[in-house]
């Protein structure tokens, strides 16, 4: 029987990598439900095409127009993050892929997980800001969770047939990004169009400015932390500017794993999508021929200050990665929107996880009242810049 897919923004990034997976077997997969925030358009014109059984639009005053566009085609349409996140509790879903982006995603992954589903996590902020709460619903539930990212996919696939306790540590590689060859003061002039620049992958505006920042691999930290149980001394960062290793395990023996590949996001969604089988593709292949060079190196904390903030959020734990990410997020909007400097990110991120009050043990209700009122800090900073 064919998997029956829910796709949570499938207009972005990876909504539209995982249709097109989607695409390649379609003897495998049928698309059930997808949703976009605001892209109405591309929402329609995918509908259009897959006939999914139901549609959600986020931003509540474009549900009319998306209703008018598919009434004809006996497509339910739903509108409001309220209904994002409940439609994944619908029997007819076999698993869930959350795509969407930064704290968005939260609800969406509690819910699906409440309803036993399988998840194909592409949301990494989820676990970012309450990975206590998730990986513990993720027991009780019996729920498996795959990640989508392409260094957890990465160690996901080099844990499999693995035991857990004879992890020594793991190693995430990060390309750099643009950036990485730039001092501290190159850093002061950079534009948002050089950070938009990546030289290695094709992502969304967010995920692509948190690469050029390195807070992308920060978060990922963190995140890593939830999906392994590991401690932060477990984890370690190496710059891999190939981007063809997309991470590493060392094992207690000494042994040491490693999930190399062309750098292209549809080889993890499709792993994820066929868990636990692997399915044959026709993606361009990693030859060691076009690659004469493999190399590594450390990152620098000190001109990249978002890793040393992320791995002092993940040490600090409480709400303290929930203000990280909240933060974040807006300043990343102000810089994409030309408001504050490069520079300015970190420096507005560590001012919020100074102001803004610490809960050792949040609940989620602790959680959406620090989210909030970590983006009106992060705004009132912005704004003071």
């Amino acid at each position: 029987m064919k998997k029956k897919i829910a796709v949570l923004g499938s207009t972005g990034s990876i909504g539209r990598q995982v249709l097109e997976v989607i695409d390649q077997h379609p003897d495998r997969f049928e698309l059930e439900i997808i949703s976009a925030l605001k892209n109405s358009e591309l929402l329609i014109r995918q509908a259009l095409r897959y006939k999914p059984n139901t549609v959600v639009i986020g931003q509540k005053n474009l549900y009319p127009e998306v209703a008018e566009a598919l009434q004809p085609h006996s497509i339910k349409v739903f509108a409001g993050e309220e209904s994002i996140a409940q439609v994944v509790e619908m029997d007819s879903v076999d698993m869930v892929l959350i795509a969407l982006v930064g704290f968005a995603g939260l609800m969406p992954t509690i819910n699906a997980i409440k309803a036993k589903k399988q998840i194909a996590l592409a949301n990494k902020e989820s676990l970012v800001v309450a990975g206590e709460i998730v990986t513990r619903l993720v027991l009780e539930n019996h729920v498996t969770l795959i990640p989508v990212d392409s260094e957890h996919s990465a160690i996901f696939q080099c844990l499999n047939g693995e035991n857990p306790d004879h992890v020594e540590k793991i190693i995430l590689t990060a390309s750099g990004g643009p950036f990485r060859d730039y001092s501290y003061e190159d850093l002061k002039n950079v534009k948002r169009e050089d950070a938009l620049n990546h030289p290695n992958w094709n992502m969304g505006d967010k995920i692509t400015i948190d690469s050029a920042s390195l807070m992308n691999k920060g978060l990922e930290v963190i995140e890593a932390k939830w999906l392994f149980g590991l401690s932060k001394e477990q984890i370690e960062i190496v710059i891999h500017p190939q981007s063809i290793v997309h991470s590493l395990v060392c094992f207690l023996d000494g042994s040491i794993k490693a999930q190399m590949s062309l750098p292209d996001m549809r080889l993890p969604i499709q792993y994820a999508l066929g868990y636990p089988d692997r399915i044959e593709n026709n993606f361009p292949r990693f030859s060691f021929k076009d690659f004469r060079e493999l190399t590594f190196q450390s990152p620098d904390i000190k001109k990249f200050r978002n890793l040393a903030l992320a791995f002092s959020a993940l040490d600090k734990g409480g709400n303290m990665p929930c203000i990280l990410n909240a933060a974040n997020e807006v300043v990343v909007e102000a810089f994409l929107n030309n408001r504050i400097g490069f520079i300015s990110m970190p420096e507005i991120i560590e001012k919020c996880m100074e102001t803004v009050p610490y809960i050792k043990q949040p609940a989620i209700q602790d959680y959406l009242e620090t989210d909030s009122e970590s983006r009106r800090m992060a705004e009132n900073f912005v704004s003071g810049v």
